[in-house]
């Protein structure tokens, strides 16, 4: 095989021995631009919820041949019925993976370092275990530093898509060696959305690379989850955004329902400028058609409204796994204001009533001044 230019200089450099012991270890790694979704890879998937059901059959589909282990005999069943070769355990899936093996890990973020216990030490050399959930980058950089006495290679894949990603493809944040990025190459084409009918940018032209495809090798370890993890706190806020101006619309018609006019209610001035009966599912539609917001976030909002503007399957407790909190404590260490990531976190912890007892702490000291008593709903 012909190297790349770039790797000829490597090799002619003081970086000659890690380059042949990458080559020995991995195998000769195509140039990137040889490397598609047609060359086929074996892949072990660790984890059968959702999403990791779904990326098996999309990398099925494609072509590559998937062994599967799960807590749940029963989802290992039901993948093993659309062809998908099942593993009762971590050491039976290793054994029926070909080396070098690609073990694919979709658990919680809390599972990570338990199920990478279990199955190190039955791996070998050259072997790769890539993180598919949503990780704290910090535990990334440990993991590729403990893993790499053994030289098992570790990747970390930030994965946004979520429940549509088995038709729309999945994107993806990637982190780790470029040497072992590049060997994964098909795997992560088969599973991304690809070009797709989005038009190109300006000038992509000029810039190659995997970015319009849908997967992007964003650096060393940990570079793939903090960019995911980015994109998360960005996603809290445009969601609170979303929220927070439907609200406004939801209450538009005030003026009509009449307001308490009393010592503790600040009193509606104005009410006949608050008349309006807004279709919430009528407007988001609208906003989907040409407006500067448009977005799949958006989209998914308008389907909702469309079904239920009372949203009564929902009770408005709104979770947050971690990314929220990890991109503020990032935005600190690094001394860039995120106002807007903030509030949409601290609003996710008063969704799930964490706000109420510093809520009563303000009605004890209103009644302690001033002897206000609290209003019932």
């Amino acid at each position: 095989m012909v190297l790349p230019k770039f790797r000829w200089s490597l090799l002619t450099s003081a970086a000659t021995v890690h380059w042949c012991n990458v080559r020995i270890i991995l195998g000769e790694i195509p140039p990137l631009n040889t490397m598609n979704e047609t060359q086929k890879m074996s892949l072990g998937m660790v984890g059968l919820g959702r999403m990791g059901a779904n990326m098996v059959r999309r990398l099925m589909r494609a072509g590559h041949p998937c062994v599967v282990h799960d807590r749940s005999a029963e989802a290992i069943a039901g993948l093993a019925k659309e062809n998908a070769t099942g593993a009762a355990s971590p050491a039976e899936l290793v054994k029926k993976l070909p080396a070098p093996r690609t073990i694919w890990l979709m658990v919680p973020a809390a599972a990570v370092d338990a199920t990478i216990a279990e199955f190190a030490p039955l791996l070998a050399p050259g072997d790769v275990l890539i993180d598919g959930g949503n990780s704290y980058y910090v535990d990334d950089i440990r993991r590729a530093k403990e893993l790499a006495p053994r030289q098992i290679a570790y990747v970390d894949v930030g994965t946004s898509g979520g429940v549509w990603g088995l038709e729309r493809g999945y994107c993806m944040m990637i982190g780790g060696d470029a040497a072992v990025v590049r060997r994964l190459d098909p795997i992560f084409a088969a599973l991304a959305p690809g070009q797709g009918d989005i038009p190109r940018t300006p000038g992509r032209e000029k810039l190659g690379g995997t970015a319009e495809r849908g997967y992007l090798h964003c650096g060393p370890s940990g570079a793939g989850h903090f960019v995911k993890m980015v994109h998360n706190g960005i996603e809290y806020g445009i969601m609170a955004a979303y929220a927070e101006g439907l609200g406004i619309l939801h209450s538009a018609n005030i003026g009509k329902t009449g307001s308490a006019s009393d010592a503790e209610t600040t009193p509606l001035r104005h009410p006949d400028l608050y008349q309006f009966d807004l279709n919430l599912a009528d407007v988001t539609e609208v906003w989907r058609r040409g407006s500067v917001i448009a977005s799949w976030l958006l989209d998914l909002t308008a389907a909702a409204l469309a079904e239920d503007q009372g949203l009564s399957k929902f009770a408005g407790r709104v979770s947050d796994s971690g990314e929220g909190r990890w991109t503020i404590q990032a935005a600190i260490d690094e001394g860039v204001p995120v106002p807007v990531l903030s509030a949409a976190l601290y609003e996710r912890f008063a969704s799930r009533g964490e706000a109420d007892y510093q809520d009563k702490l303000l009605s004890a000291m209103r009644f302690g001044f001033g002897g206000h008593v609290e209003k019932g709903p």
